[in-house]
């Protein structure tokens, strides 16, 4: 996992190095639920000249318009994961892009793999007190349709920090300007794929040099 912060003239990074690195790849945006990934995702895409692509956007669009706490209310949520991880094999088959994954999707282990195998993830990782200030005033999300929210969740971070801690890349999540957390991405994308190689290794250095 790459862990990184903003460093001065970070606008100066190639993204079109970032884009030849990554060749048949996309680039996937995990996290909890208000992290941004859908915000950042799209400034990514257009910052890299990338499709973008949202994978709660295509699971309503596969059940003619519902939305996500219709499907989960008609079908369950067992049902609307396993929707999920068939619509985020599709879209990662779908070639360079970047990706939004909804909060819970990178929590199944079938889909982490994909994901390892076949992309290359962030992290934005947001705090409980961020993500409840952003969510709060919406009802769309239906795993917050409880007597406690902010219990909720303070209980799904816990769960869910594990997981996503087994992303590449992490990116701080908070109370910036959007474009800083892009900048961030892009600086660590840079440093994972083009100065440390494709595979993520650092390069062997001559010992000689």
């Amino acid at each position: 996992m790459t862990d990184t912060t903003l460093q001065p003239g970070l606008r100066g990074v190639p993204e079109h190095e970032i884009v030849a690195a990554l060749g048949a790849r996309a680039i996937v945006l995990v996290g909890m639920m208000g992290a941004g990934k859908s915000t950042i995702g799209r400034r990514l895409a257009a910052r890299l000249h990338l499709p973008f692509r949202d994978a709660d956007t295509e699971i309503e669009t596969a059940h003619a318009g519902m939305t996500i706490p219709e499907i989960f209310a008609v079908h369950g949520e067992p049902y609307f994961r396993d929707g999920e991880a068939r619509v985020i094999a599709r879209l990662l088959s779908g070639g360079a892009g970047v990706l939004a994954t909804g909060g819970g999707a990178f929590q199944r282990e079938e889909t982490r793999r994909r994901i390892r195998d076949g992309a290359v993830s962030i992290w934005l990782d947001a705090d409980a007190e961020t993500i409840l200030r952003r969510v709060k005033r919406r009802a769309d999300r239906p795993l917050l349709q409880t007597a406690d929210p902010a219990a909720t969740i303070a209980r799904l971070v816990a769960e869910r920090g594990p997981n996503y801690r087994l992303a590449d890349i992490t990116i701080a999540s908070r109370e910036v300007p959007h474009e800083k957390i892009v900048d961030e991405c892009v600086a660590a994308l840079h440093a994972r794929l083009c100065r440390a190689g494709a595979s993520g290794t650092p390069p062997q250095q001559d010992p000689m040099s």
